[in-house]
């Protein structure tokens, strides 16, 4: 139940009390699991792809917040205590992602950047270099895409991003 609408039921029984008040003290309870609700509804047509909801251990993430996922069969589980570098992998993840992808285009909408992170997934898997993998990606075979379109200096071809762009077209 929302703090509103408990807001709006004491009101109308003769309780004055703020609404930021009635939030408080749910939030202290940890009776207020509408984050996590709100994440379901978003989620509602993909759910069934869910097992497992990795979170930190903040005292946000109630006991509350742990049922509402598992009322989906969505087991929580805190990272590890005392670990900080638990969510190093992540984070470095997030981290190359933002680099690399976000800051470099203006995404346009949710479709935008669905189509523009599976082509970077599929780029960061199968071409990359990896420094932990001796420069080469970790699905593909280490050499680049050749597009066929582009050579350089020497006659080889190369792989560019756009081939309207190469270096032996420019003059």
């Amino acid at each position: 139940m929302g703090h509103r609408r408990i807001h709006g039921e004491l009101a109308r029984l003769g309780v004055k009390v703020a609404p930021s008040t009635v939030w408080l003290l749910l939030t202290r309870a940890g009776s207020a699991p509408g984050t996590a609700r709100n994440l379901l509804i978003g989620l509602a047509d993909r759910i069934d792809q869910f097992t497992f909801l990795v979170r930190d251990r903040d005292a946000n993430f109630t006991a509350a917040f742990d049922a509402v996922f598992a009322s989906e069969r969505i087991r929580a589980l805190p990272t590890p205590m005392r670990a900080p570098r638990a969510n190093a992998v992540a984070e470095r993840w997030v981290g190359t992602v933002r680099r690399e992808l976000l800051d470099r285009m203006l995404i346009m909408g949710r479709r935008h950047l669905e189509v523009a992170l599976a082509s970077y997934l599929a780029h960061y898997n199968e071409y990359r270099p990896h420094r932990s993998f001796g420069q080469a990606p970790p699905l593909g075979t280490g050499s680049p895409r050749v597009s066929g379109r582009c050579t350089d200096p020497a006659g080889r071809p190369t792989w560019r991003a756009d081939p309207r762009v190469c270096p032996s077209r420019v003059r």
